[in-house]
């Protein structure tokens, strides 16, 4: 599996001053930790302030895509003076392996980390072969 560095040219937030001017979207690379056994791979990636219904995960042949948006509420009458991070969207691709199973990737979010689990081919997982005695 392979990273890809591709930035999406569309930009969803009519009304963002990114939009006005006809510029891409700025989004944030989240740090994701990337974990192999035996029967399959799982990415942990990081991802604070995304709900489920703000997070999209899409396989299209070996691309794997996994954007959200970051929503902080504000208690009615405040507002925020500074703000270190200037974007609130996410975004990280990947390119898969041919002996990831992509039709049974499962996917859990937790208290602002994403786990996503994607099992290897039944062809390639090791195997144990049973010894017969005679």
């Amino acid at each position: 599996m392979t990273e890809t560095n591709t930035q999406r040219k569309d930009v969803k937030q009519a009304g963002s001053s990114a939009v006005q001017r006809g510029e891409p979207e700025a989004v944030l690379r989240p740090p994701v930790d990337i974990y192999e056994d035996a029967e399959g791979i799982t990415l942990m990636v990081d991802m604070p302030g995304v709900s489920r219904e703000r997070l999209t995960i899409e396989v299209d042949k070996d691309m794997l895509v996994l954007e959200g948006d970051a929503r902080i509420d504000m208690s009615e009458g405040m507002e925020a003076l500074h703000a270190d991070v200037r974007s609130t969207r996410y975004r990280r691709s990947f390119t898969l392996s041919g002996e990831l199973e992509t039709g049974l990737i499962d996917a859990s979010l937790r208290d602002g980390v994403l786990s996503v689990r994607i099992p290897k081919r039944a062809e390639v997982r090791p195997r144990r072969i049973e010894v017969r005695a005679e």
